[in-house]
């Protein structure tokens, strides 16, 4: 099963693809736009960033549902990936539950683009997802990705640590 195309106003959402990969490695190798990703917030290797990056794909196959690509209409870049997971990372709270998330790279952050993305996808799972909710964890620190959450729909459950350090477990209810 490959990610439906969603279509915004600025973006084309498209199915994770091997001619992106080097706009993925590029973003995923970016300090910035690691600092809160992932334990210890450091940039991903070339061998990372293509685990996640095959990870994104195969999503689909096994969930029904998974990562887009995200694409600038303007500029034709990929310039983030988003939408849902199931990422067995032992957190109770996410147990059930489809996991939302995102990132794009550094220098479209504070244009709308992240909060136009997510809600195409959260908008997408309304209509095609048997799940009562939607749950996202954040970085505490992370105040762009937590105002994201909220512009979307989501609000804060629970903090809970994990290997991955503190994260608020926020949620979503459907058509939230």
């Amino acid at each position: 099963m490959k990610a439906p195309i969603l279509e915004t106003e600025r973006l084309i959402l498209t199915s994770v693809a091997l001619p992106l990969f080097e706009q993925h490695y590029a973003f995923n190798s970016d300090p910035r736009v690691m600092a809160f990703i992932g334990a210890g917030g450091k940039p991903r290797s070339r061998q990372e960033s293509w685990q996640k990056f095959c990870q994104a794909a195969g999503l689909w196959t096994i969930m029904g549902y998974g990562y887009w690509a995200m694409t600038d209409r303007a500029t034709g870049q990929m310039i983030g990936m988003g939408g849902f997971g199931r990422f067995e990372r032992g957190i109770a709270e996410l147990e059930g539950y489809p996991e939302a998330g995102w990132a794009f790279a550094a220098d479209t952050w504070g244009k709308g683009f992240a909060t136009e993305a997510v809600g195409a996808v959260l908008g997408w799972a309304d209509t095609n997802l048997d799940a009562p909710e939607i749950r996202c964890i954040i970085d505490p620190a992370n105040l762009p990705s937590i105002r994201v959450a909220e512009k979307c729909g989501f609000a804060q459950m629970a903090e809970v640590e994990s290997d991955l350090g503190t994260s608020l477990v926020m949620r979503r209810l459907r058509g939230g």
